[in-house]
């Protein structure tokens, strides 16, 4: 008996030292941040001083979209001190500029309060006014004379005198009138405005998420406590700068392709001066493949008689493809839109430069770490922060591409290699060439030693023409006819420019759908590729034509199939 009494006694000391647990308001301030590609991690840090025994930190200044499965708390500390649990909440707080916040409310009520004072007097002119020139038009209507009455003579009527003070009279109504109406407007706007100011004031209250650490402590001590969290309203977007110098006779081509990065965050609290990294991941993607579903074949069960002809039931395999197909393009949408499985398998980017400024780049093999030099500062309002992650000063090799049968210019187009590092993330591309703006691209996903070719304009020093040289139909074969129809094409490039160009041109010929239609390349000068980019029927001649070379592409088509049928092209 008196064990379990001594047993109660020490739970009794140690419940009432856990319920007198003091809590302690952490004030906090955001220290780092890493972007990703869809949302952000926060670090924030705050300093403390603790003594001996329990305690409850309350980290308070929480946006209120912290994802709560995501927080995270650790530290330093000059003793020993053990975090025995971590609580989350939602909680409505009250701001810390609450009496500011109600003046500011006061003041803008005093204001639209006056204005309707104002806006009352001036209806009152208005009404005023319209009184008077209904006076002023009764004047008006009065008879001209009045019957003299016995012993009481009237005087005569100055009328010019009286018509006068009509006609002053209408017109000083007037302006009193429109004066009142404009008077009125321009109280209704600045009373519309003040109403907009007060409905967007901040409420007196605000939604933020609470954490509440339980703590323990040996001895008095100081710790710096971290608490990391995940949240949802932000992102950052890769884009670039492709400056092209085009060179000379003896300065080779240049490209300088500077990477960007655009941040945006909307989360409820201000990043200032903040650590910033920006990763190459997507934490809220989805972290595992798609299942498969079983698909069977089976011979489908003839129907069964019945009155009503109720038909067979259908294999539920069928069901099944088509849900797996569904989530196969779900896949590969998600994979097209932000290119992140490319990336995540991508190798491990070595450290690369960031402007002037060495970059430190944390390399995971999934993954790269950009952390940007300097501190920044990006307010929660979702406006646009431009950073400069990279520049690489690379030798492209240029072409000339002309698509004659369509459009009968050249067109500048830059092949480049991305050099060792990250890799390029999909992104829009300003291009520049020679100084000068010439458009905007983009940039697919592209690995370290990927090569992509640019666009950079039409290029006016290669002339190019086009030109059908010979068109016939006709039919051949003496027991069985078939007909033909023929085309030869004549295209003409001049290289204009003082340094030789390699050239490329696209054109087409018909492609069969049926094997009873042959499809011939003719004449005199033979295509160097078909079906380019996977496109049946397209071709390229390429070649290289030194300055002042004129070069003459003769070619053509021969389509023959059985007489009695006709085809079209399509």
């Amino acid at each position: 008996m008196r064990t379990s009494l001594a047993i109660a006694g020490v739970l009794a000391v140690v419940l009432c030292g856990r319920a007198a647990a003091e809590d302690v308001a952490a004030t906090s301030h955001v220290d780092a941040v890493t972007v990703f590609l869809s949302g952000a991690e926060v670090t924030r840090t705050a300093r403390l001083n603790l003594e001996k025994g329990d305690h409850t930190i309350v980290f308070s200044d929480l946006p209120a979209e912290t994802v709560a499965n995501s927080i995270r708390v650790d530290g330093k500390a000059t003793g020993k001190l053990d975090i025995e649990s971590v609580d989350t909440q939602r909680r409505f707080i009250p701001r810390a500029d609450q009496a500011a916040l109600q003046a500011e409310r006061k003041s803008l009520e005093d204001q639209i309060e006056k204005l309707n004072d104002d806006r009352i007097i001036a209806q009152g002119q208005a009404e005023a006014a319209e009184k008077q020139k209904t006076l002023l038009g009764n004047l008006a209507e009065l008879p001209a004379h009045t019957e003299d009455q016995p012993g009481h003579p009237v005087p005569p009527t100055d009328w010019p005198q009286v018509l006068a003070l009509i006609a002053s009279g209408m017109a000083d109504a007037q302006k009193n009138a429109l004066d009142a109406q404009v008077k009125t407007r321009d109280l209704d706007r600045r009373i519309e405005d003040l109403k907009n100011k007060l409905s967007a004031l901040a409420p007196a209250r605000t939604e933020q998420t609470e954490v509440r650490v339980h703590v323990s402590v040996a001895a008095p001590l100081e710790a710096d406590l971290s608490v990391r969290y995940q949240v949802r309203n932000a992102a950052w977007t890769p884009g670039y700068d492709a400056r092209l110098a085009t060179g000379s006779k003896t300065a080779p081509p240049r490209l300088d392709l500077t990477r960007r990065a655009e941040i945006r965050q909307h989360t409820g609290e201000s990043w200032d001066d903040v650590a910033l990294q920006l990763s190459t991941t997507r934490p809220t993607a989805d972290a595992s493949a798609p299942d498969l579903q079983t698909v069977t074949v089976d011979f489908e069960e003839p129907p069964k008689p019945t009155v009503s002809m109720a038909p067979a039931p259908q294999a539920r395999a069928g069901g099944d493809e088509f849900r797996a197909l569904a989530v196969k393009k779900k896949a590969e949408a998600e994979k097209l839109d932000g290119g992140i499985a490319a990336e995540e398998a991508a190798p491990a980017p070595p450290p690369e430069q960031i402007g002037e400024q060495s970059a430190t780049v944390a390399a995971a093999p999934f993954q790269a770490i950009f952390a940007v030099p300097n501190r920044l500062t990006i307010p929660d309002t979702g406006e646009v922060k431009r950073v400069l992650l990279q520049q690489d000063s690379l030798e492209p090799v240029l072409t000339v591409r002309t698509v004659p049968k369509v459009d009968a210019k050249a067109y500048l187009y830059a092949k480049l290699i991305l050099p060792k590092g990250s890799p390029a993330l999909p992104g829009a591309v300003a291009l520049f060439r020679d100084g000068t703006f010439v458009g905007t691209g983009t940039l697919p996903v592209l690995s370290p030693g990927e090569d992509h070719e640019l666009g950079f304009g039409a290029d006016d020093q290669v002339r190019v023409r086009h030109a059908i040289s010979e068109e016939k139909q006709g039919e051949t074969g003496l027991i069985s006819s078939a007909k033909t129809d023929s085309r030869n094409f004549r295209i003409t490039i001049k290289n204009m420019h003082e340094r030789a160009v390699q050239l490329v041109v696209h054109d087409q010929i018909p492609v069969s759908q049926n094997q009873d239609i042959k499809v011939d390349i003719v004449g005199p000068t033979s295509p160097s590729k078909k079906d380019i980019d996977e496109k049946r029927g397209v071709i390229a001649f390429e070649s290289k034509l030194e300055p002042e070379e004129e070069r003459v592409i003769e070619f053509g088509y021969r389509v023959t199939w059985p007489g009695g049928r006709a085809i079209i092209y399509r």
